[in-house]
């Protein structure tokens, strides 16, 4: 009698193709995959496009958490517990191609697949630095330069393959809710960027590697980081005589 061999697990696979409890999403820009506080039922995983994570205050201020790129897992919240509500809204960027895989299918693979398991405890560590990172960054750094580590994460610079220096469409706005500053200062910094050849951009942002160059070597002239000082203006016989009367 003939034994059969029973095929090894390709998480690769399994991310690539439909089956019992997964179902391939297609998406065009701005469509909704979830929104903060629905009930979280499933895990996702983006195939390809771009796309987003944001959260709304009480108060009704939405700011924009991360951007997500082809080879990322969302929506893991689901997997916490019974009864898990989304912490966030994902959004599509651009067209994208989604995996969607019920809770109860991932929870069963991750049990039996010992590689599925290590493929995707490597990208929830991999995620947990990266958030690490990203606090440290917003504790320690100018805005400036979160700015310019936000264009790099977002080009793929420094990722396990090659990067795409053409920018998904990306708004002001959404650059200055993930930096943490104003969209004022954001268009500052990116007009200085542009003067400096870091980036090029008329509509979609091109990044160039001196951007990384200058991360890396901290080499970003700091004179010219912030906006002109206002200097004193001349004296006059009427600012010297209300001075007179403050002594």
């Amino acid at each position: 009698m003939t034994e059969v061999k029973k095929m090894s697990f390709d998480p690769v696979r399994f991310l690539a193709t439909e089956g019992p409890g997964r179902n391939i999403l297609h998406s065009t820009a701005k469509e909704v995959f979830y929104s903060q506080g629905g009930s979280a039922d499933s895990v996702y995983y983006l195939q390809s496009g771009r796309a987003k994570l944001t959260v709304v205050s009480k108060k009704g201020k939405e700011a924009t958490v991360t951007m997500l790129a082809a080879g990322d897992f969302f929506g893991e919240e689901s997997m916490a517990g019974v009864g898990e509500l989304r912490t966030s809204s994902a959004t599509a960027v651009s067209l994208c191609a989604v995996m969607k895989i019920e809770k109860a299918r991932m929870l069963k693979v991750l049990h039996e697949e010992h590689a599925f398991s290590d493929f995707f405890m490597q990208f929830i560590l991999t995620r947990g630095i990266r958030t690490q990172a990203d606090l440290v960054d917003q504790l320690f750094n100018s805005s400036e330069r979160r700015l310019a580590r936000i264009l790099l994460l977002m080009a793929e610079f420094g990722g396990p393959g090659e990067p795409e220096p053409l920018l998904p469409p990306v708004t002001q706005e959404t650059l200055a809710e993930m930096v943490g500053t104003t969209r004022s200062r954001v268009s500052f910094f990116m007009n200085r960027f542009r003067k400096l050849g870091y980036i090029e951009y008329n509509g979609r942002i091109r990044v160039h590697t001196s951007l990384l160059n200058m991360v890396l070597h901290d080499s970003l002239p700091e004179e010219n980081a912030t906006r002109p000082v206002l200097l004193d203006p001349p004296p006059s016989p009427e600012r010297t005589a209300k001075r007179a009367l403050l002594v």
